[in-house]
C-alpha cells in the first residue's frame, strides 16, 4: 500500500515538473521571439540612422565632454588635453590625444625634450611639462630609475590623418594650485584645470 502511494506521488511530481518545464520553455520561446523581433526592428532603424549620420552618432557620447584644451601646431598637428587628475600618490596624470593632420608620418621627435636622460625614450611625450604661473614653478615629467618617462611612447609614429591617445605623469603642484599650463615641444601652451581624482 505504501509502495503504491509512493509511486503515485512520484508520478504526480514528475507530471508537475514536466508540465512546468514545458510551460517555461514555451513562455521563454514566445518572449524571446518577440524580443528578437523588437531588437531586429530597432537594429534596422539604428542602421538606417547610422547610414545617414555616419560616425558622428557613434561618437556622440565622447563629444558631449568638452576637452580641457586644444592647441594647434604650425605643421597641422592638433594636441587635445581631455583630463588632468590629481592622484593620491602625489602626482598628476594628464591625458589627451594628438591628431596628425600633416601629409607625413609624425614621430614626436621634438616632443622628446632636451635632457640627455630622456633620449632613451625614443619618440614620446617625455619633454612635456606643467607650468604653475601662480607658484612660479615648472614640473617635469616623472621617470623611473632607468630614466624612462611615465608617459606615452609613440612607437612607430602616428600616420597622416590618424589620432593617437597619450598620457603623462607629473609631480603634483600644491593642493591650492588648480590651473596650470601644459607645454610640449613647439606647441602653444595649453591652459588646463587640475581636478581631484577618484
Amino acid at each position: 500500500m505504501d509502495f503504491r502511494h509512493t509511486m503515485k506521488g512520484r508520478r504526480a511530481l514528475s507530471t508537475v515538473a514536466i508540465t512546468t518545464g514545458l510551460f517555461l520553455t514555451v513562455a521563454g520561446c514566445g518572449g524571446g521571439g518577440s524580443g528578437k523581433s523588437d531588437k531586429g526592428s530597432s537594429s534596422s532603424s539604428s542602421s538606417a540612422t547610422n547610414s545617414t549620420g555616419g560616425a558622428t552618432q557613434s561618437k556622440a557620447p565622447e563629444s558631449t565632454t568638452a576637452p580641457l584644451a586644444e592647441v594647434r601646431g604650425e605643421s597641422g598637428l592638433v594636441l587635445t588635453v581631455s583630463s588632468a587628475k590629481r592622484d593620491g600618490g602625489g602626482f598628476v596624470t594628464v591625458e589627451g590625444t594628438v591628431t596628425n593632420n600633416t601629409s607625413a608620418l609624425w614621430v614626436a621627435a621634438e616632443w622628446l625634450g632636451d635632457e640627455s636622460e630622456l633620449a632613451r625614450n625614443g619618440g614620446s611625450i617625455a619633454g612635456a611639462s606643467l607650468i604653475d604661473q601662480k607658484g612660479k614653478k615648472k614640473y617635469f615629467i616623472l621617470r623611473d630609475t632607468s630614466g624612462r618617462c611615465l608617459c606615452t611612447k609613440f612607437t612607430g609614429g602616428v600616420r597622416p590623418g590618424a589620432t593617437a591617445d597619450w598620457f603623462a605623469q607629473f609631480p603634483a603642484p600644491p593642493a591650492d594650485t588648480t590651473n596650470v599650463d601644459f607645454q610640449v615641444g613647439s606647441m602653444p601652451p595649453a591652459s588646463i584645470q587640475i581636478s581631484d581624482g577618484e
